[in-house]
């Protein structure tokens, strides 16, 4: 999963980045510190792993792992070229989500760009730039798909949904709003690319006073919601600043401070439960004497193709996979004694795949 970090100059963005990812982006004062987009990789916190691999003797514990690409401040005009802006617009497209850090908290020391401090007057000005870089990608692919459908009248469905696109993005709305007959007309637009398709996730950045109260009390974070709300998305409240403080502590310590600030949970934690939740995504899990190890899948997949996250020949030559629930396992203490019990299962082709399964594919080749 890669998921790509956005927002205009100043909000925190970088800093977000630093605490997620140890990764020392710079973060400065001024727009554009941020030019090349830095990367860093996350592992996703799976407590189950732990669990499992003392069972199994594990030598080592694989987890699931996201990808974060720190995306340079976006302003009014960047599709056209300003701030570097047709550069970062094109790093977008490469993510799978997109984390939208949306300033909630006032700070004369911090230069905001536009001058004051205006959540929704933000989320526009990014959105209206990812709705015209959109609108120059549907009309060369509109004029193409017109001369291509004069020879070709099945290219006709095709130029309808581009044309519906279209207009919709020219009426400021994101294609991620849009609802589609059949999953053909949305595979269809899903092959197009399109950055005002991609999900988002909302990050009402606050001080810690807001933190501890999830943003309840700010006017700036309930407008976020709301917004939010209306057109599907998530938002989770993070303080960047403190993100940053905890990210520097060891576990034990992580502990006490988090219980000092009156918080359960870290913005890492947060933002991954939610990218997974918006994503549909959920981890099975393997384990042996060699490795325990997580690995991340959509809700729905079959046991083939999840056997195809390990490897293209566990799909190709599956036979069944042997099947049983994390808890029923931890509950029994061993593998065999869970067999015993009847607790692992047979499945075949048809079965789907749910969270926490802990898997073993038998295959042939």
């Amino acid at each position: 999963m890669k998921l790509g970090i956005v927002g205009l100059p100043n909000v925190g963005k970088s800093t977000l980045f630093n605490s997620l990812t140890k990764g020392g982006a710079e973060s400065a004062n001024y727009p554009f510190c941020t030019i090349d987009p830095n990367v860093g990789i996350v592992t996703v916190p799976d407590s189950r792993l732990n669990y499992l691999a003392k069972i199994y003797n594990s030598e080592k514990i694989l987890p699931a792992a996201i990808e974060f690409v720190d995306i340079a401040g976006l302003v009014k005009g960047a599709s056209k070229g300003e701030g570097l802006g047709n550069q970062f617009l094109s790093h977008i497209r490469e993510v799978d989500a997109i984390v939208h850090v949306v300033r909630c908290f006032e700070d004369g020391n911090i230069i905001h760009v536009e001058g004051s401090v205006n959540p929704l007057r933000d989320i526009e000005t990014i959105n209206l730039e990812l709705i015209f870089s959109d609108l120059e990608v549907l009309e060369r692919r509109i004029q193409r798909t017109q001369k291509a459908a004069k020879a070709d009248k099945s290219l006709q469905a095709e130029l309808g949904i581009l044309e519906i696109l279209k207009k919709e993005l020219e009426e400021g709305k994101c294609a991620r709003n849009l609802s589609w007959e059949s999953p053909d007309e949305q595979s269809f637009v899903n092959s197009l690319n399109l950055l005002t398709q991609k999900p988002v996730l909302y990050a009402a950045n606050v001080t810690e006073e807001d933190l501890t109260t999830d943003g309840k009390d700010n006017i700036f974070v309930q407008t976020v919601k709301d917004f939010a709300w209306a057109e599907g998305s998530e938002v989770f409240t993070i303080c960047a600043k403190i993100e940053e403080e905890i990210a520097e502590l060891d576990d034990e310590e992580k502990i006490i401070f988090l219980e000092e600030l009156g918080i359960q949970d870290t913005g890492l934690d947060r933002l991954i439960a939610a990218s997974y939740r918006l994503l549909g995504l959920i981890s099975y899990l393997t384990a042996g004497p060699k490795e325990t190890r997580a690995w991340t899948i959509t809700k729905g997949t079959k046991a083939p193709q999840a056997a195809g996250k390990i490897h293209s020949d566990f799909e190709k030559g599956f036979i069944r996979a042997e099947v049983i629930s994390y808890q029923d396992l931890i509950d029994c203490g061993s593998y065999t004694l869970a067999k015993e019990k009847g607790l692992v299962r047979l499945e075949g082709k048809e079965y789907i795949v749910q969270d926490g399964d802990v898997i073993l594919f038998r295959f042939n080749v």
